[in-house]
């Protein structure tokens, strides 16, 4: 497209520009701020000029954004590789909405799935439905990648809400991590979900089935205190759990956007119908932004374009998600999943190899922690890292109001200090004012030199409510929509993650003994390392 390579001139022309400077127009901040209810993205300290801004805009409608928009809310089958629509929306629209899969109104079955869900969460919150040994204090959600990354991250984010039983959550096959998670649990007032559609991924299903002995030990009937997240009836009816507890979702809802449903029964639990459904409003509200803004006004269409400008126009291979909030500390892990799941391809809808990086690496751990650590790298190394930052304008501790300011005062610092960075004239004045002269305040000022200009955004909101919270994870998965279908790719498949569970199927009788022989010798020889240190 001709579009690309007047992005890449306009790039071009641009890339030494000082961002900075862009910024002595008074009127920027504004001009490159978007405001979605009480929620602001600020991308002023970025080098997307007014021109760039225009570029990246046609680029989208070129690539047909508002046409492949309008088609994922319509319930098009816009998921080509599986033929699936992809209607996660559906889960938080308004109970009124008339949303169509090949000509059938699904809301009535969400609705009464959610309804079922929200009872038994309440059930279970008022002491109705419990254990056999009393009323549930825990609740152990089994599960592994969007089946456990979005509910537990939004679980630790809505903490302040949390009146319910308490919350763990269960992933990794490794046996320490449900082991550390059981002990000092009571089996007789635990309850736990297993979060697998088929009932057969076999990281979840191994840690179900030690979760099931390790109540069988202290309680009757084991089944009775487990719940699942599926579509497999048959299967979880052999495992022992009955079909009133027992609530599914359709395959139109991809594993990492699935948390506004039946996935987010741990959320729903925790914090109550009440909030849950202000967590949908929230999205609901993004929803209806990304789908009325302009799209030069338009908050998760402006998000994406400037990950596209950073990515695949400069050339930034990674992106730094840096929320200043602790309890969205599991946000940068949830965001990798869906970044990277989703727009981590390398070949077209058509089957064509990409003329062009796909997605890029995301990462990024809560401030201030990160200053201690990585920071370093972002400010004076050779690599320029685009920033993302989110900060609350206040915490939910009053009495501690003191440390938010602190925590805001030092995000808004660093988004400062990457913009402007430090001279070798003003580390020298630094070095001279301690007393040094010579080689010796030459060489120490070198150390002290950042070289600023380097580019960041900022995602700012009132409070950490349920209703913002599922604003951000929104606007997120619009982002990666529109990058997808600027990159035309298809977000919604993950056939990168099959190729490695078949070979881990086919690995663990060769791991007890089996004829490796047909495996590369450096596989023959890891195998033999770790069956020589077996019991």
């Amino acid at each position: 497209m001709s579009i690309w390579n007047d992005l890449a001139r306009h790039q071009r022309a641009t890339e030494t520009r000082d961002i900075h400077q862009l910024l002595t127009d008074a009127r920027r901040a504004e001009a490159f701020s978007v405001q979605a209810g009480e929620m602001r993205f600020d991308y002023s300290k970025t080098n997307i000029d007014d021109a760039g801004r225009a570029l990246l805009v046609k680029l989208a409608e070129e690539a047909g954004l508002v046409e492949t928009r309008a088609a994922m809310f319509g319930g098009a089958n816009i998921n080509q590789t599986e033929g699936r629509a992809v209607l996660h929306t559906a889960l938080r629209a308004a109970d009124d909405a008339v949303i169509e899969v090949e000509g059938e109104n699904v809301m009535p079955e969400l609705l009464a799935i959610r309804a079922r869900a929200y009872a038994f969460a309440e059930d279970l919150r008022g002491g109705r439905f419990v254990g056999q040994g009393g009323p549930i204090t825990d609740v152990v959600n089994i599960g592994i990648g969007g089946s456990d990354l979005g509910p537990a991250m939004a679980t630790l984010a809505l903490a302040p809400y949390h009146d319910g039983p308490r919350l763990h959550y269960v992933s990794n096959v490794d046996g320490a991590h449900i082991a550390d998670t059981l002990k000092g649990l009571n089996p007789e007032t635990t309850l736990v979900i297993v979060a697998s559609k088929t009932f057969t991924t076999i990281e979840t299903m191994t840690n179900a089935r030690t979760a099931r002995d390790w109540m069988a030990e202290r309680v009757t009937d084991p089944g009775a205190q487990f719940a699942a997240v599926s579509t497999a009836l048959e299967k979880t009816a052999e495992f022992g759990i009955a079909p009133e507890r027992v609530f599914g979702f359709a395959d139109w809802v991809g594993g990492r956007y699935s948390v506004w449903g039946p996935i987010g029964l741990g959320l729903m639990i925790a914090i109550g119908a009440d909030g849950f459904d202000a967590f949908l409003a929230g999205a609901r509200a993004m929803d209806a932004h990304f789908l009325e803004a302009p799209l030069d006004q338009n908050m998760p269409v402006l998000l994406a374009l400037v990950g596209i400008w950073h990515n695949q126009l400069c050339g930034y291979a990674t992106r730094a998600v840096l929320p200043y909030d602790q309890r969205l500390a599991r946000l940068p892990a949830y965001l990798q999943q869906l970044e990277m799941e989703s727009n981590g391809k390398r070949v077209d809808m058509d089957g064509r190899d990409l003329e062009r990086q796909s997605g890029p690496v995301v990462w990024g751990e809560p401030g201030t922690n990160g200053q201690h650590a990585f920071y370093q790298l972002i400010h004076q190394g050779t690599r320029i890292v685009p920033c993302e930052f989110l900060l609350a304008a206040k915490g939910h501790e009053p009495a501690l109001a003191h440390q938010h300011r602190l925590l805001a005062a030092n995000c808004l610092a660093q988004s400062e200090a990457l913009l402007r960075g430090r001279s070798l004239d003003e580390a020298r004045a630094i070095m001279a004012a301690k007393g040094l002269e010579g080689a010796e305040l030459e060489r120490q000022a070198r150390h002290r030199v950042f070289a600023g200009n380097r580019p960041s955004t900022t995602l700012i909101y009132p409070l950490l409510t349920p209703f913002v919270l599922g604003q951000i994870i929104a606007l997120y998965e619009h982002r990666v929509f529109v990058e997808g279908v600027v990159l035309g790719i298809n977000s919604f498949d993950q056939w990168g993650v099959e190729l490695g569970k078949e070979l881990a199927t086919a690995l663990g009788p060769l791991l007890e003994g089996a004829d490796a022989s047909d495996k590369d010798p450096s596989t023959q020889a890891l195998i033999a390392f770790v069956r020589s240190h077996q019991d």
